[in-house]
């Protein structure tokens, strides 16, 4: 039988506020356990919640930014349940009103297709503390400093059909709210972290199979590991004559497997009600027209203009577009070097090929985009060869100069395009090659092209890699066919 997988994502989204959503407790990453959780946080008798506006702007911002409806009045209710790191015994949380409605997010597909991703609504919410379980000899501690921190839920329609759908999907929103400013995306911190809904089905079966929910799952590889073991489950399990219970489970990335955690709540087990705290938020039209006129060029916006304006592929310009510092930063190096095809690729080549090796982001570069766009610019008004742009690159990337133009100075790698010094330097190699001369002759004109490359090869080892290759490949065939 051939199964089909069924996915549905909920995100949650840290927004970057500078305090907490109900009160005005720091937000900061990396504190002292406990040493940012107020008497708000911790649901102390006597306190009221007070509403960040922060957090109500960038949640609208991100329902703009997806085209979804902004309804004008939203609520807020309490999702009560028990939980050692919820200190007030209900999660503040949004059921029935939430603060974006319906919206779709477009995502590419690996060959290059797209596809559009519904999202049924995003909420806002608290977040709870956090359970330590290592160096308590047993016992667990509870961090409560990020209790009463400001999510923003986003739940997907159950649309993506692979685990790699899923990921373009994670990937994509992602790159909205990084855009937008409203969370730093930051994954190993949790600022950015999902819960996965899996199911599988007979292909052509129109009906749901019981799905299984996936707790906290914080990059975009251990999503893909996660939702590949869980349907591959699924489908043993049902294969082999069991059925699939809907449950909560975890991922373990040390034994690539889910396990259960617990059986499935149903939402009315949460007994939500309308919190009496908070009044429903209206948002007039004229504050959601002031928002809408913030907003930044968003990825999909970025990646049609960088095809139909700067001439990039589609590839190029999804890779260009895929973080606002990647585009940033291209852009940075089109501006110096005036050729937007050359900044991509040494954007994507060069640069990329040493964050990758370094295991650093493209704002952690050493090289910045204008020593970058100033290289390019040497390499296209033929200063420097390709092969030793690549030896300046490496000086600057090991600080070893401040620009492209000082190391090149420095090193003596300025290109030499004077006809008579190069054909000085092919005279001595043919004189110094007597065998490979008599070879090159004797060969048939259709197998010459390949035996020139030694030629070639000796030639830029003479001038140490500064002479323009273009010219020693004219130069050279005219003198060895003319031999």
């Amino acid at each position: 039988m051939e199964w089909e997988t069924v996915i549905g994502l909920e995100v949650h989204v840290q927004l970057a506020t500078r305090s907490k959503i109900f009160s005005g407790a720091s937000t900061a990453f990396g504190a002292e356990p406990n040493s940012q959780a107020c008497a708000v946080d911790l649901g102390l008798p006597g306190v009221l919640p007070v509403l960040n506006e922060s957090a109500v702007a960038m949640a609208v911002k991100f329902g703009l930014g997806i085209n979804a409806e902004i309804p004008e009045v939203s609520i807020f209710d309490r999702k009560n349940y028990f939980y050692p790191d919820l200190p007030k015994g209900y999660q503040t949380s949004q059921m029935h009103h939430p603060i974006v409605g319906p919206g779709e997010v477009e995502i590419t597909l690996e060959d290059g297709s797209t596809k559009r991703i519904r999202i049924h609504h995003a909420h806002l919410e608290e977040d709870a503390g956090k359970s330590l379980h290592e160096d308590f000899q047993g016992m667990t501690g509870i961090d409560l400093n990020r209790a009463g921190t400001p999510l923003l839920e986003i739940v997907s329609e159950p649309d993506m059909r692979s685990a790699k759908e899923a990921v373009a999907y994670l990937k994509a929103i992602h790159a909205i709210v990084t855009y937008l400013g409203i969370s730093d995306g930051n994954m190993a911190e949790g600022s950015m972290r999902c819960d996965a809904n899996v199911s599988v089905r007979p292909k052509g079966q129109e009906e749901f199979g019981t799905r299984a929910e996936i707790k906290n799952v914080n990059s975009f590889r251990f999503v893909e590991r996660a939702i590949a073991f869980e349907a591959e489950r699924q489908i043993e399990l049902i294969e082999d004559g069991g059925k699939v219970v809907q449950e909560t489970r975890l991922f373990d990335p040390d034994r690539d497997e889910t396990r259960s955690m617990r059986t499935k709540e149903h939402a009315n087990d949460y007994r939500y009600f309308p919190c009496p705290d908070l009044l429903p938020v209206v948002l007039d039209q004229a504050y959601v027209d002031h928002l809408r006129s913030s907003l930044p060029e968003l990825p999909a916006e970025k990646r049609a203009r960088f095809q139909d304006e700067l001439g990039l592929s589609a590839y190029d310009a999804g890779v260009l577009s895929s973080s606002r510092a990647m585009a940033e930063y291209f852009e940075a190096v089109k501006e110096v070097c005036g050729d937007a095809k050359q900044a991509a690729n040494w954007v994507q080549g060069e640069l990329s090929g040493a964050l990758n090796r370094e295991n650093l982001g493209i704002d952690q570069s050493p090289v910045t985009a204008t020593q970058l766009g100033e290289l390019v610019a040497r390499v296209m008004d033929d200063t420097v060869s390709g092969k030793a742009a690549k030896q300046v690159f490496a000086a600057l990337w090991n600080g070893e100069g401040d620009s492209a133009d000082a190391i090149i100075d420095a090193r003596g790698l300025k290109q030499v395009t004077d006809s008579g010094a190069i054909e000085a330097m092919i005279d001595q190699v043919i004189a110094d090659s007597p065998v490979q001369v008599a070879q090159y002759r004797d060969a048939d004109p259709e197998k010459r092209g390949k035996m020139i490359g030694y030629f070639v090869g000796q030639v830029m080892k003479a001038s140490r890699g500064t002479a323009n290759p273009q010219q020693v490949n004219a130069l050279l065939k005219d003198k060895l066919d003319n031999l």
